[in-house]
């Protein structure tokens, strides 16, 4: 199965429900995905994809759709221009190191809807991951990519970006959250 196989007729996809922060799934640590988990995540797959886009998102890590795996999508995407990179999916992404430079970028998530703030993270990473055919892939990148795909990774170790904030910052967010979802309810 290929990306271009899921994400056909995704438009007719029923999205998977996003978690909401505090649930207690997004600070679990995700286990690993064995062999044997394959057919579970390619079924998963598209409901991820059609969750992130009606969102609408560029991430998604399976944690936030309840899955506690070490699964992650990624999709930069301008769908309007015709050379635009193709989605990614990392299975057991691990981090193999950092740059010791940083800077700050403007996070969200759809786990904290509507909440945003100032991250400083490394400005490369370099990410070994699984993709959909079992191959191990390496890569190095910057940007926004490098910062979605610790972003991304972050959850799969049962942290958030308001992690990376002080206790008042996140304190304020979570509150902001709060009233958000009682007020929705």
């Amino acid at each position: 199965m290929s990306i271009i196989d899921i994400l056909a007729g995704i438009e007719e996809v029923e999205p998977t429900p996003i978690l909401v922060a505090p649930h207690p799934v997004l600070r679990q640590k995700a286990r690993a995905v064995a062999e044997e988990d394959m057919t579970q995540i390619r079924a998963a797959l598209p409901g991820m994809f059609s969750a992130m886009y009606k969102a609408p998102g560029i991430g998604l890590a399976a944690p936030q759709v309840g899955l506690s795996l070490r699964l992650i999508i990624i999709d930069l995407a301008d769908r309007s221009k015709e050379e635009s990179p193709a989605p990614l999916v990392l299975i057991n992404p691990e981090i193999l190191e950092t740059s010791e430079t940083t800077s700050p970028r403007q996070e969200g998530c759809l786990s904290l809807p509507n909440q945003f703030a100032e991250v400083e993270r490394p400005d490369v990473v370099k990410v070994r991951y699984l993709d959909l055919n079992g191959s191990v892939v390496e890569r190095e990148e910057d940007g926004l990519l490098g910062t979605c795909i610790q972003h991304e990774i972050d959850h799969l170790e049962g942290k958030l970006f308001v992690d990376h904030l002080t206790t008042l910052k996140r304190n304020m967010i979570m509150r902001r959250l709060n009233k958000e979802q009682k007020r929705r309810h």
